[in-house]
């Protein structure tokens, strides 16, 4: 969060030309770019957790899918090592492939945002800061409860097998990706973001003032739409359809 803070305030220094010009019109909700900024970066911390634990829901279900296929679980002592790598590789394949998806859509997403306007940029970054951290601490604190209340069910109250303990599963399914996957990925896409868009928001103010707005504003349409399908592959082209 510091650091996050820190890139911010050095986009702004930059774009005033150190503190010089006047803040108080554009870094204000009256100013529709910089709100429109605000809104997008909270949209953007919540399209993240969900794709996150999509990625995580549905490899998480193509293991069981192979499990209930491939391994005989009654009257077993232990899965073989070749069923078991195959598991792994299946989880494997699906954290890398949404991290894949992920990473592209926060990459052209952060370039197409950068180069729209400025002040929309910095709006952006100040909500994906505070919008993340607060969702990080959520998601951590309801995933680990949820975590915590099954082993209470099954070590403390010894209701293993009954329905109170079916449903802390059914909530520690929800509460693994919240407090392992989702929370804890937040830091280094905030990182990542006002890293970057400090270089981008500097290379999109050098071309606007070089080439004009309108070689900026074709970028980050195009931008933009790379990073709609990207979207669009984190989420529809990773459910789990019906057979």
């Amino acid at each position: 969060m510091v650091g996050a803070t820190t890139m911010i305030f050095s986009i702004i220094v930059s774009l005033t030309e150190g503190l010089k010009q006047e803040l108080v019109s554009n870094l204000s909700i009256l100013y529709p770019p910089f709100l429109l900024g605000l809104i997008t970066g909270g949209a953007v911390i919540y399209w993240f957790t969900g794709a996150s634990t999509q990625a995580v829901t549905t490899g998480a279900y193509r293991a069981v899918e192979f499990i209930k296929a491939n391994i005989k679980l009654e009257g077993a002592t232990k899965a073989s090592v070749t069923d078991s790598k195959k598991v792994v590789q299946i989880c494997t394949q699906y954290a890398q492939k949404g991290m894949f998806n992920i990473f592209l859509t926060v990459f052209f997403a952060t370039l197409a945002f950068a180069f729209v306007e400025p002040y929309y940029f910095i709006g952006y970054l100040i909500s994906i800061a505070l919008f993340g951290l607060y969702q990080a601490i959520f998601m951590a604190d309801a995933g680990g409860a949820w975590d915590n209340a099954k082993k209470i069910v099954e070590t403390e109250l010894k209701q293993k097998g009954t329905d109170l303990h079916s449903a802390t599963v059914v909530g520690d399914t929800v509460g693994d990706p919240f407090k392992d996957t989702s929370s804890v990925a937040l830091n280094p896409i905030i990182k990542f973001t006002t890293l970057f868009g400090l270089l981008a928001v500097s290379l999109a103010v050098s071309l606007t003032r070089d080439q004009g707005s309108t070689l900026t504003d074709i970028l980050a349409a195009a931008f933009f739409l790379i990073s709609v399908v990207f979207v669009w592959r984190s989420f529809y082209a990773m459910r789990i359809e019906k057979q």
